[in-house]
């Protein structure tokens, strides 16, 4: 059976159309009070099917530590989200990857714990330097795409805290909670040539501090 997800050029070219063909939207209300931070979504392969890398946050962080999360962090000064996403990827999976290599940008997620994240789309043609940096992560894994589109992959549920809709995505037989599981919902619907937007959708209460 042919992969759905083949990582080669004809995948790339398409998953670079597709976030090109996205319109961006702003985040509705005021956002200057967000620190801007950004994230990365890093394509790489797996036994010759495009994969996504997942991290596992050390459990000695001050913020969130040993949840799940895609490499990324806050934007210094002096950076812009593309810039900050590819330091990010250095500094915690000591993968270099240049302007380049980026397919895309996602919308702008605004978290409850006060950032405005910027999803960067990257591809890692030669992953041979992968590693964690034990100072950020506990752990890498490299999650196919094919987890992702399935169609129960994605879970809503509800809360009494807020109205909004909480949005969860089972990868490997556990839940992966907003923000994570928000920014990588849009991009698969975003590969699948789908505009869906997640800025409404809730994250878990553990994740408003």
């Amino acid at each position: 059976m042919v992969p759905k997800h083949p990582f080669d050029e004809g995948f790339r070219s398409k998953a670079r159309q597709r976030l090109a063909d996205f319109a961006r939207e702003p985040v509705s209300g005021p956002t200057h009070a967000l620190k801007r931070a950004a994230v990365a979504i890093t394509l790489l392969p797996v036994r010759g099917t495009a994969a996504f890398l997942l991290t596992r946050r050390a459990e000695h962080l001050r913020a969130h530590g040993g949840q799940w999360a895609l490499p990324g962090g806050r934007c210094d000064d002096d950076e812009n989200s593309i810039e900050a996403a590819l330091r990010e990827v250095h500094e915690e999976v000591g993968l270099e990857l240049g302007t380049g290599d980026v397919l895309g940008v996602l919308d702008d997620y605004p978290t409850r714990s006060g950032y405005l994240i910027t999803p960067v789309v990257l591809w890692a043609a030669d992953d041979r330097r992968l590693r964690a940096n034990p100072q950020e992560v506990a752990s890498v894994h490299r999650i196919a795409l094919a987890q992702i589109a399935r169609p129960d992959s994605v879970d809503f549920t509800t809360m009494r805290e807020s109205a909004r809709r909480v949005v969860r995505m089972r990868i490997d037989g556990r839940f992966i909670h907003a923000p994570t599981a928000a920014i990588l919902y849009q991009f698969r619907e975003v590969l699948d040539g789908r505009s869906t937007r997640v800025a409404d959708l809730e994250q878990p209460l553990f994740a408003w501090r």
